[in-house]
């Protein structure tokens, strides 16, 4: 994961792509309209960062059969992981850190990760070589396409979606992941009793999560607190950008629904 970049200023527009340093995130946008409105609002935007040496050998050596190529029509999860096994979502999974954790922690469960930030896919890439992880596939492409013409309804398992762009500003609040199309698109495609865990370090986003999952009927809150946010589940990690942030006061709130 990625410390939370708030400089947005530099968009070219409101509703072009531009650069980010955010994990590549799906767009709140009807995914099923990708096609007919190629210029749909998207949640993440580009930058062109560098490729290390030491990344683009991961990607040479292990890309093959770690990345999967993006194809318009269902994923074979057996095919694609070797195995039958429950199958976890993560969209915009920054430099891998958590992602690896997880998927080494549980070992019993299939990992497929969105990516369109090259020098992340490289860094899971080298810790999947590192920790001999056998359970993570990559998709290095837009994670709404792929959860609109790969991933077919009741699927997952799981979804994981951490620490997205908050897109502060409010001119810029519709860019935000968790928004209510790709909420009930991604909702259709978790078999029942699959769960959705979100965590932010942005406060009026987390109330914004917890109001907009609550909207899907399908999803049912897993918390009885007050604010509806949950404790962190001890398979999530905490990243030394999150051990920075409650130094500095700053809070972090995970909000995980399950399926009806």
């Amino acid at each position: 994961m990625l410390p939370q970049d708030t400089n947005t200023d530099t968009l070219p527009g409101d509703d072009a792509e531009g650069a980010s340093g955010h994990p590549a995130d799906a767009t709140p946008a009807n995914p099923g309209d990708d096609v007919a409105h190629p210029r749909r609002i998207r949640s993440f935007v580009r930058r062109a960062g560098r490729t290390s040496t030491g990344q683009q050998r991961a990607i040479d050596d292990l890309g093959p059969k770690f990345i999967v190529p993006y194809q318009s029509e269902p994923l074979d999860w057996a095919a694609t992981f070797g195995r039958e096994a429950p199958s976890i979502l993560e969209i915009g999974f920054g430099m891998g850190e958590t992602t690896a954790h997880i998927a080494k922690l549980r070992p019993q469960d299939n990992f497929l990760g969105c990516e369109v930030h090259e020098p992340g896919v490289g860094a899971l890439l080298k810790l999947i070589g590192e920790n001999d992880l056998q359970n993570v596939r990559i998709m290095n492409h837009d994670a709404v396409e792929v959860i609109a013409h790969m991933l077919t309804e009741q699927s997952l398992d799981g979804v994981h979606i951490f620490f997205p762009d908050p897109w502060h500003k409010k001119r810029h609040n519709k860019r935000r992941l968790v928004q209510p199309p790709l909420v009930k698109v991604l909702a259709s495609r978790l078999k029942p009793g699959g769960y959705f865990h979100c965590a932010t370090d942005w406060e009026e986003y987390a109330h914004q999560m917890v109001e907009v999952l609550s909207g899907e009927p399908t999803l049912e809150n897993t918390s009885t607190a007050t604010g509806g946010f949950a404790e962190r589940p001890d398979y999530r990690p905490v990243t030394k950008f999150e051990k920075r942030g409650v130094r500095l006061g700053h809070g972090v709130w995970d909000v995980i629904f399950r399926k009806q």
